[in-house]
């Protein structure tokens, strides 16, 4: 339980980071038509708007690859001590919001890119720690 407590931080983030991502990523499959519907009405204009089935596709599999990663680097720390895969899935959930983050950036979703930034912070200070 003491080894539990001292690595109470990086649990507590990769558990935020498993939730965030692999809802994300249940959420894109399981309704694929609503998000490429309303990301295409998102982007209309943009230089990203005939990509956005592409980049849709790309950010599901960066989300759930986060995720899963995340989910082993979980499961390292707590029996193994180790925290080589939980490195690996915060830095590509960094990786899946500053991707987020440009998209909206592109649109001008000025309000959009600040709850990305929300997510960011956590996501940054994990990656720092596990370092």
């Amino acid at each position: 339980m003491e080894h539990l407590l001292s690595r109470a931080t990086e649990i507590l983030l990769l558990l935020f980071l498993i939730i965030t991502f692999l809802q994300s990523g249940i959420d894109k499959t399981f309704d694929w038509n609503g998000n490429l519907s309303w990301l295409k009405e998102h982007f209309k204009g943009s230089p990203l708007e005939s990509f956005v089935p592409l980049l849709l596709g790309t950010v599901l599999i960066t989300e759930v690859v986060a995720g899963i990663l995340c989910a082993v680097g979980l499961y390292q720390i707590v029996i193994m001590g180790k925290s080589s895969i939980a490195l690996y899935g915060a830095t590509l959930s960094c990786l899946a919001l500053l991707m987020l983050l440009f998209g909206q950036r592109m649109v001008k979703d000025y309000e959009g890119a600040k709850t990305i930034a929300v997510y960011f912070i956590p996501a940054i200070f994990l990656v720092y720690i596990l370092q």
